[in-house]
């Protein structure tokens, strides 16, 4: 069905069934009405006929591609950069379509389509002026599927948590500024470390917080501690020190406790750990208290 059909098609459906609208039942209506045209859409109008064209030139399905990315429809570019790799293995835009396709599956939400197509393309072309994009894009993959361990601020036993995609985003990231470091990528590489350093030093945090309020003081002590070693600079350290501090209060280790909590004091003397007058009161589910504001915690430190 030609798109302008698919138009008219919804248009004359709506006007009918405002005949029959219900109080607050055909906005619902006409949501999902949105939604099934884009539907159709994507499926009628993603179909690529000029695959079934064997005259059909590289320069014509690179350009065709293009077209389909400027037009947001990633799955019509993936197909037509596929086709051009298949015909044209060793034409002018073989490496250039291995290159987009990564950016293809990336916004079409498939994860390990972008990252496999990545992986081959640094194999392949070790040395390629935009190879640093592929990187790049690697990263933002890993990137993007963390966002949902952005839930670890929901109270709940953290080993259900898996910090693992954050983690390969980290290294993917780490990667691209230790080869490239004068990239243009490479700025926008280290703001999103940042995010992710405090993000793993907090989950780090979490995990802590957990085996306090389980008696486990010893694992306690040691992710905090863990934290101080691996996170310095990141808005979790004051929390690591308060970790410690308890878990070492909870096992007579008075002098550890007491050292520690001198460095938390020296250098973080507002912590919510502390009162007024630098005495340690408690560190879980409080910890940051000024230091972890609303706005800090959501954004891991980057506002607030």
């Amino acid at each position: 069905m030609h798109y302008r059909n698919h138009v008219g098609f919804v248009r004359r459906l709506c006007f009918n069934l405002q005949k029959f609208n219900r109080a607050g039942s055909f906005s619902v209506l006409k949501s999902f009405l949105i939604a099934l045209f884009s539907l159709i859409l994507v499926f009628g109008c993603s179909k690529d006929e000029i695959g079934e064209d064997p005259n059909a030139t590289e320069l014509f399905y690179y350009k065709s591609a293009q077209e389909s990315l400027r037009a947001s429809n990633y799955a019509g570019a993936i197909q037509k950069l596929q086709m051009l790799e298949s015909r044209f293995p060793f034409g002018r835009y073989a490496e250039q379509a291995q290159l987009e396709i990564i950016y293809a599956f990336f916004k079409s939400s498939q994860p390990e389509a972008a990252k496999s197509a990545a992986d081959r393309f640094i194999r392949l072309h070790p040395s390629h002026p935009s190879v640093d994009y592929a990187y790049y894009l690697k990263g933002m993959v890993s990137f993007e599927q963390d966002k949902n361990f952005l839930a670890n601020i929901i109270p709940m036993d953290p080993s259900t948590r898996d910090p693992g995609a954050a983690r390969q985003s980290f290294n993917d990231f780490s990667e691209l500024l230790r080869l490239f470091p004068d990239s243009e990528y490479a700025p926008g590489a280290q703001s999103k470390m940042k995010y992710l350093r405090n993000l793993l030093a907090q989950s780090e945090i979490r995990v802590a917080e957990y085996y306090i309020e389980r008696g486990a003081y010893v694992a306690a002590a040691n992710r905090g501690r863990y934290v101080l070693e691996n996170f310095q600079g990141s808005v979790a350290v004051p929390d690591g020190l308060a970790i410690m501090v308890e878990a070492y209060k909870m096992m007579d280790m008075e002098d550890l406790a007491a050292k520690t909590l001198k460095v938390l004091v020296t250098n973080y003397p507002e912590h919510g750990s502390l009162d007024k007058n630098g005495n340690f009161k408690k560190s879980v589910n409080k910890v940051g208290g000024k230091t972890r504001n609303w706005l800090r915690t959501l954004t891991l430190g980057l506002f607030g």
